[in-house]
């Protein structure tokens, strides 16, 4: 087995990670794992029992640049799949503005957390019915507390 980098055009990386995927999926490719590092930029690296595999996974796949042929050990890129640990300082009935989605920009009011899952549902302020919606813990930032606000009245 060997891992091998895959170069890509930037920004790119998620489209040709979709069509790689569905490519071993199809093909029943000897691919074991496909890797797209959160912020590295330009690269996908994919691990398979055969070259031969991983070149036909991203045969013709739009935005794949070309693999690099010196395969690439564990242990050079490990450190890209520690897990961060993200503080959670989130509250139930914070003031909470959505930074991405559809509801981008949008003031909402935390009704639940749900740790495990790393998701919260909040409730829009300015519909005019409340309405849950469930979204990504880092798809929200907290603008203001339900403790300061009582502490200011």
């Amino acid at each position: 087995m060997a891992i091998y980098s895959l170069r890509t055009t930037a920004n790119r990386e998620d489209q040709v990670f979709d069509f790689i995927a569905g490519n071993i999926q199809k093909k029943g490719l000897s691919v074991l794992s496909l890797i797209r590092p959160h912020g590295l930029r330009g690269y996908i690296f994919i691990e398979g029992d055969s070259l031969e595999d991983i070149e036909e996974a991203y045969h013709g796949v739009p935005y794949a640049r070309g693999l690099l042929l010196k395969p690439l050990k564990y242990e050079e890129i490990e450190h890209m799949f520690e897990q961060a640990r993200i503080q959670m300082n989130i509250q139930r009935n914070d003031i909470v503005e959505i930074i991405t989605g559809p509801f981008k920009r949008e003031k909402a009011k935390i009704t639940r957390i749900d740790k495990a899952k790393g998701e919260v549902v909040v409730e829009l302020l300015e519909a005019a019915v409340p309405i849950p919606i469930t979204v990504k813990l880092d798809s929200v930032k907290v603008i203001r507390r339900e403790k300061e606000e009582k502490e200011n009245e």
